[in-house]
Formats: C-alpha cells, structure tokens, sequence
C-alpha cells in the first residue's frame, strides 16, 4: 500500500533516505557564477530593504507572506527577474513524486518559482531557473531546505542544475542542486540581509543567477 507525504512535514534525513541526495558545501559562489558590481541606485534600494526589513523585525514576527511580498518581491525585481522571458509563479504545486521501491508518494506545493517562460511554453518540462522556500522570521532558514530539495528533484532529471534559496526574510540560503545519480546539492554560505556586505553579495548573487540563464 502506497503512503502519501506532505513535502513540507519531510525532515532532511527522509528527504535524503526517499530520495538519494547526496550533500556537498562549497564556501564560494564565484566558483558557480560571476558577481558584478552593483550600482549606487541599487545600494540605495538595498538600503531602502534593510531599513524595512529592521523596522519591522524590532516590531515581532514577520509572516510568511510579508517576507515574500515586502523583501523578495523588490529583490527580485531589482536583480532582473521581472521581464517578458521569466515566468514568476506562487503557491504552485508539485507533480507528485512516486518512490515505487519505496511505497511514498510525496505532495506538496512551491511558494515562489522562477522558470524560463520561452522554454516553458515549447516543451513538456518547464526549464526552472530559481525555486524559493519562504519561512516566518521565527524560525531558521535552514528549515526549508527539505522542501526545497524535494520541489526540485523531478527537475534535475530533465536539466543539469537548479537553483534553490530558502530564507526566513533575514537570512537567505542558497542551494545549488545538479543533475547527478545519485542528485547532488551543494550548500553555499548563509547571506544576511541586516549586514551591507553580505546583502549586496546577495543581490549580486540573484542578478548572477538571472544573467546566467537569461543574460539580462
């Protein structure tokens, strides 16, 4: 009798036991993208986002939806997400995953998805670009990465990598996720968004991804 699982009660352990990731870290981006300089008008949007972001963690919780559309709403758009060629999707959900050997059939449901809408529209796999996991201010980032690794499983299956960032509003972890028998992930270093520097790798970082696929 084949079990159902709920994506987002998955540990990483069960994760990793379903589905046969294997975990790597590797402490550089600059060893999977290019980082430019970002302008003056982006320091000042950043600056805009960090002022947000402390005003309204001193006031208690920040919820789920207001980290989307408060914090990664703006960053997105000003990393270049927001044009004709990407297709933003929320709340989308997963085909179902089938472990067979395993009797589990796991559901679950994407917050944000970044995909290559051109691609999209001509083939049957969606070609994924960034998917994004979004936890309340109260708990640590970190949490989202089995969601995270499981929403993008059947995706590196059909192309060579995926990008993956779950973020608690103040921290952002990224994850970069390969095609590879056995899967592989690899965890770069946690980004803070109170910090200057570490937010404007941040945004580098996101317009990195963007350009990579999209050369925007």
């Amino acid at each position: 009798m084949t079990t159902t699982l709920d994506a987002s009660n998955l540990s990483l352990e069960k994760v990793q036991a379903l589905l046969n990731y294997e975990e790597q870290f590797n402490n550089s981006f600059t060893s999977l993208l290019t980082l430019e300089s970002i302008t003056e008008f982006e320091q000042q949007e950043l600056e805009e986002i960090r002022t947000l972001f402390r005003s309204y963690y001193a006031a208690g919780k920040i919820s789920e939806g207001q980290i989307r559309f408060l914090f990664l709403a703006p960053l997105l758009k000003l990393a270049g997400f927001y044009t004709p060629s990407i297709k933003i999707l929320l709340e989308e959900k997963i085909a179902d995953i089938l472990i067979e050997d395993k009797d589990r059939l796991i559901k679950g449901r994407m917050d944000i998805l970044a995909l290559n809408k051109e691609i999209g529209e001509t083939e049957v796999t969606p070609f994924w670009v960034l998917v994004i996991e979004t936890k309340n201010s109260s708990i640590n980032a970190l949490d989202g990465l089995p969601q995270l690794l499981t929403y993008a499983y059947d995706s590196v299956k059909e192309q060579s990598s995926v990008w993956g960032l779950t973020t608690n509003g103040m921290d952002y972890q990224f994850v970069y996720i390969q095609q590879a028998n056995p899967p592989v992930y690899q965890l770069l270093p946690k980004l803070d968004i109170t910090r200057p520097n570490s937010s404007v790798e941040l945004l580098q970082v996101l317009k990195a991804i963007c350009k990579q696929y999209f050369g925007t």
